[in-house]
């Protein structure tokens, strides 16, 4: 037998994580930023279209038990019926419209959110500004933190980000180690980023405020403290959150990147007032330690022929220092700048006659 208190604590359980789950699905239903607006009308037009099916069928489900119990000696009785034509078009046509309405909706969509696709508004009512560009933002998912560097005014931070109010921003989203996913509900969807390659994600803050961010794809022993704060600022205090990074004095070289990208937990945030030119590149093709091979120097040997068996002699070096990096080539075997000369007579000699 229940007793009352436990009941009562079963439904205040219940309750509470109601008002908590309500709290998450309140933002992604009407979120601050464009983008994510726009998805969270999805959310509700996909489910207001299914609802059109699922709410009959479950109010006829108890109507049908209730005027057919066995009790009712008024319910009609045809044991030989077996077709309605009516009754079928129904059935299959209802739900083949919206198969259809979906099917255009999703597709419709799928282009007009591409996370690629530079955007066009900064929401309903207003476009883009027109020679307004947007804030590159570059983001780098590491063990088990996040760092953001602004190109545009050369400095970085880790595990916070920052942009101005109604201005469009690019993310472009790549991974020290395992593949992770960058994600703030209220500003737009999930974005995978992986080691060695670059995604993009155009988005825009409409609303000023301090948002959560965090990863959304299981990443290591410390993916549950892999969270990250987003500020949407006006223009004036986005300008005192740049110099407060600039004031920090500490710089992002390949040095203190090699270290920042350690596996670590619970980083605070930290701010670096200058970054290494190209670091962002160097991340992506896997070449901040100046001992490795870039990818895009490696890629641009390969698909020129490679370099014979001095090439497989590299590939055959033991691996040195974290194997997580993947393949160890020593830049001193080769570079792009030392190896062009050569591929280039050789290219020449092969188209002479």
């Amino acid at each position: 037998m229940i007793r009352p208190r436990s009941l009562l604590r079963c439904v205040a359980a219940l309750g509470l994580a109601a008002l908590l789950s309500g709290c998450n699905s309140l933002l992604l239903l009407s979120p601050p930023g464009d983008v994510a607006a726009q998805q969270g009308n999805l959310i509700v037009v996909a489910t207001v279209l299914m609802l059109i099916v699922i709410v009959p069928v479950i109010i006829l489900t108890f109507v049908f038990a209730w005027r057919y119990r066995a009790s009712n000696r008024k319910a009609k009785y045809t044991p030989d019926w077996d077709h309605s034509t009516q009754l079928e078009l129904v059935i299959w046509g209802v739900p083949l419209l919206i198969i259809i309405a979906l099917g255009a909706i999703t597709w419709i969509s799928t282009h007009l959110l591409d996370p690629y696709r530079p955007l066009e508004r900064l929401d309903a009512n207003r476009a883009v500004p027109e020679g307004v560009e947007p804030l590159e933002i570059q983001v780098v998912a590491m063990d088990w933190k996040w760092l953001f560097i602004y190109p545009e005014y050369g400095v970085a931070v880790v595990n916070e980000a920052a942009a101005p109010v109604d201005r469009p921003i690019r993310f472009s989203i790549t991974a020290s180690s395992v593949m992770n996913a960058f994600y703030v509900p209220a500003l737009a969807g999930m974005i995978y980023g992986m080691p060695g390659m670059e995604s993009t994600l155009h988005a825009v803050m409409n609303e000023p405020g301090d948002y959560a961010g965090f990863s959304s794809n299981y990443s290591g022993a410390g993916f549950s403290h892999m969270r990250f704060r987003f500020h949407g600022l006006a223009d004036a205090d986005f300008d005192g959150w740049i110099a407060k990074a600039r004031e920090s004095g500490q710089a992002l070289s390949r040095t203190e990147y090699l270290a920042l990208e350690k596996p670590s937990q619970r980083e605070p945030v930290r701010y670096y007032a200058n970054v290494e030119d190209g670091m962002f590149d160097m991340i992506v093709n896997r070449c901040v330690d100046i001992d490795r091979l870039c990818m895009d120097q490696m890629m641009a040997l390969d698909s020129a022929g490679g370099m014979g068996l001095r090439g497989l002699d590299a590939l055959a070096l033991p691996l040195q220092g974290d194997a997580r990096n993947g393949p160890y080539i020593s830049a001193g075997v080769c570079t792009v700048e030392t190896v062009a000369p050569l591929l280039s007579s050789v290219v020449g000699g092969l188209q002479a006659p």
